[in-house]
């Protein structure tokens, strides 16, 4: 079994009398598809940026391991600095920019000026966005956005892709089309997925850590893990 690449001890998060984060330990392996999943207030959004560095609250503890390394506490921009791409809920794209654009100054970061053009030609390869290359991405659909703001990621390459709520707001065919994006990252990348469509999840079929009151209810397999009766109580309910 691989090292692990991401791995919490005893992490916890409080914002006033509210346990955000009950003490969980983690571990995610190279390679490894990971989905993050439970009721809204479970936990896994504060959970998931505690791994990043966005949220750092005076009421936390425990420790954050990335490749063995603890980076608890550090800013975001230091930790992403590791080899790490996220997509957050909030959109980091310009919309006066046009794809190609806003891919190439995401790529310049690491690329540099001279290998930009180049990680922009891979990105727009592997998300197929030929069609919308050169338009406004504030004239895109949502579905079109949501595609770019990944491309924007994975131009720096990065090792580790953590992606909250890719899934938002996509129609059954968009989904579809984001399942087989991200299982082909998977071959390279190691990935971390935070969503609610039940849909998306079952089709990524990966493993899945299970929130609920802050706490790892269950993991495993979707196979078992959606239809374990205690995630269906907390969860997923008759929706299943």
């Amino acid at each position: 079994m691989s090292e692990p690449v991401v791995e919490t001890q005893d992490l916890a998060v409080q914002f006033g009398g509210v346990h955000a984060v009950d003490h969980v330990n983690f571990i995610l392996r190279e390679r490894e598809l990971r989905c993050l999943i439970g009721p809204n207030g479970a936990g896994k959004s504060t959970f998931f940026k505690s791994i990043t560095g966005q949220i750092r609250a005076a009421n936390s503890s425990g420790r954050v391991f990335i490749r063995g390394q603890d980076v608890t506490g550090w800013a975001t921009r230091h930790i992403m600095r590791l080899g790490i791409g996220v997509k957050t809920q909030v959109p980091s794209v310009m919309n006066g920019l046009t794809v190609l654009e806003n891919l190439w100054l995401s790529a310049r970061r690491t690329a540099g000026h001279d290998g930009a053009d180049a990680a922009v030609e891979e990105v727009v390869a592997e998300l197929e966005l030929n069609g919308i290359a050169r338009r406004l991405v504030g004239e895109l659909a949502h579905g079109q956005r949501q595609l770019v703001e990944i491309g924007t990621v994975l131009a720096n390459k990065p090792w580790l892709v953590l992606l909250d709520e890719p899934a938002a707001g996509l129609t059954n065919a968009e989904t579809d089309r984001l399942v087989a994006i991200i299982k082909r990252i998977n071959q390279t990348a190691t990935l971390i997925v935070v969503d609610h469509d039940m849909h998306f999840v079952r089709t990524l079929d990966s493993w899945i850590t299970v929130f609920h009151q802050g706490a790892i209810l269950v993991e495993g397999h979707a196979d078992k893990v959606l239809t374990d009766p205690s995630v269906r109580e907390v969860y997923l309910g008759n929706r299943a």
